[in-house]
């Protein structure tokens, strides 16, 4: 392989990884896209007792998401759907698109009386001044 993928991505925490053990919603950080073209979100369930897990976005221009919103369907490559994962071991990837300059990826937990770890990685790429940090 001749390929360097390295420079070309910035990987960054989106979600520290836990355990949750309860249906809710878990939040991750806000996500500053300014500078890459590109951004990929890895949901990674660990040690999972039960539960569904699963992947939702909401991006917008302010800092804070005060104005934040769930990004329409030709904003993600895949769907928050398809990132569902009821099974130990697993990663899932969401890709977005949007033209929105804060991202935030969150976790939404169903069935859970135990739970799983969860944790969610964001890979920032395409950046517009390389080599990326």
């Amino acid at each position: 392989m001749q390929f360097d993928t390295a420079n070309s991505l910035t990987p960054k925490v989106a979600l520290n990884t836990a355990a949750i053990s309860s249906s809710t919603t878990t939040n991750g950080v806000i996500l500053d896209t300014q500078g890459y073209g590109g951004l990929t979100f890895v949901l990674n369930v660990g040690a999972r007792t039960d539960g569904t897990f699963t992947l939702a976005v909401t991006h917008g221009d302010d800092s804070g998401l005060s104005d934040g919103v769930t990004p329409a369907a030709d904003d993600l490559v895949g769907t928050a759907a398809g990132t569902a994962v009821s099974a130990a071991q697993t990663m899932k990837k969401l890709g977005y698109v949007g033209n929105k300059r804060y991202v935030r990826a969150s976790v939404v937990s169903t069935s859970v009386t135990s739970g799983a770890t969860v944790g969610v990685t964001a890979i920032l790429g395409r950046p517009e001044i390389g080599p990326a940090a």
